[in-house]
């Protein structure tokens, strides 16, 4: 079985970024800009961490700009690897963003709703280099873009993992408690969590241990 990724979200600062790569983390999330949720830091600070993280481990912008244009004026500023796009792109394409910067992964999230979103995830499949399922809803008044603690239905994330070609990171309430059910269950590419790891918003040392421990057993 290959080695299932795994990507810290919410980091704050370069020491959480630092604890979570010593922890095992493949993967760096940055917060930007967003209607609600955790984790939101300064793209001044997103540019700290982006630069002082090892190539070899990713960077992900969350970006919850809707426009081509826009997301591209949110990377120049902070240089990550990868953009995390965590609303529906409503002016440009997938395939803009990738002609632009194509050094850089583009992920798009699909925030699993119902069965509908099988059929959108495979259409989504087809424009960019992976799909991140998380438990947010943005069709409510306040947008929720991610970062809500609840998990989603994975028999339904099952289906778009067995139905897509691209990776498919697995998110929403996700701890080291329930993580290996996650991944016999759903069987994701990689992994990402913000709160399953963290006690009173901070990164918690202890708790990533557990869930770093609960993935190799």
């Amino acid at each position: 079985m290959k080695k299932t990724q795994v990507k810290i979200c919410c980091i704050s600062s370069i020491e959480e970024a630092s604890l979570a790569m010593y922890a095992g983390a493949s993967a760096l999330g940055l917060v930007g800009k967003m209607p609600s949720g955790p984790g939101i830091i300064s793209d001044e600070l997103i540019a700290d961490i982006a630069a002082f993280t090892p190539k070899n481990i990713d960077t992900f912008l969350l970006t919850s700009e809707t426009s081509v244009e826009e997301i591209l004026k949110h990377h120049s500023k902070v240089k990550t690897t990868t953009i995390q796009i965590v609303d529906t792109l409503k002016q440009g394409t997938h395939q803009q963003l990738k002609k632009e910067l194509p050094n850089v992964k583009i992920v798009q999230v699909l925030h699993v709703l119902n069965e509908a979103s099988i059929k959108e995830a495979i259409e989504i499949s087809k424009n960019v280099d992976t799909i991140l399922l998380d438990s947010g809803n943005p069709n409510l008044q306040t947008k929720e873009l991610g970062g809500t603690g609840r998990v989603h239905n994975w028999e339904i994330s099952k289906k778009i993992v067995e139905s897509v070609s691209v990776p498919v990171f697995l998110a929403g309430g996700i701890n080291p408690y329930n993580v290996t059910k996650a991944i016999q269950k759903v069987q994701p590419y990689g992994l990402d969590l913000c709160s399953g790891v963290r006690t009173n918003g901070k990164l918690d040392e202890i708790k990533l241990t557990a869930f770093f421990n609960a993935i190799k057993q």
